[in-house]
């Protein structure tokens, strides 16, 4: 099992965006952000902590302008808390290693799939394509890809 951590060199060579997104709770602009629309196979993980975070099976286009999970890859990876911030009440979600901000979570996902939609910005997430899994050390997660 690897040890997930905040990662201080991961810090240092985060972008203006990703620092204020990650380590500042901000938000990216809806459909100018990296994965908002991305359609390849592989792996979202923190950027800071490279926890895995959620997969692209469980992505889906929900028109927000921000990548969509249905669910996490794996749960106790998530932190989940209250956010009363610019007077609304929502449900902020977070890396529990990288104790990275990574956007929302809403109940107005596809109820097929339990309803949920994890809202995330693309500053917070590294992504691996299926082929780069087994070289950046995430091999473990290869079959959940088919092919």
């Amino acid at each position: 099992m690897t040890a997930y951590r905040k990662n201080p060199e991961a810090l240092a060579d985060l972008s203006p965006e990703q620092y204020r997104v990650t380590q500042k709770n901000g938000t990216e602009p809806a459909f100018q952000n990296a994965f908002w629309d991305h359609k390849e196979d592989g792996l979202y993980v923190d950027i800071v902590s490279g926890e895995p975070l959620f997969t692209s099976s469980d992505k889906f286009d929900s028109g927000c302008g921000w990548p969509s999970f249905t669910k996490p890859v794996e749960p106790d990876h998530i932190i989940a808390r209250t956010d009363t911030t610019h007077g609304m009440r929502r449900v902020e979600v977070r890396s529990k290693h990288g104790e990275s901000h990574l956007g929302h979570v809403f109940p107005d996902g596809p109820p097929e799939t339990g309803g949920l939609r994890y809202c995330i910005n693309s500053a917070s997430l590294r992504f691996i394509p299926v082929d780069d899994l087994e070289a950046e050390g995430y091999g473990d997660y290869k079959h959940l890809f088919a092919g």
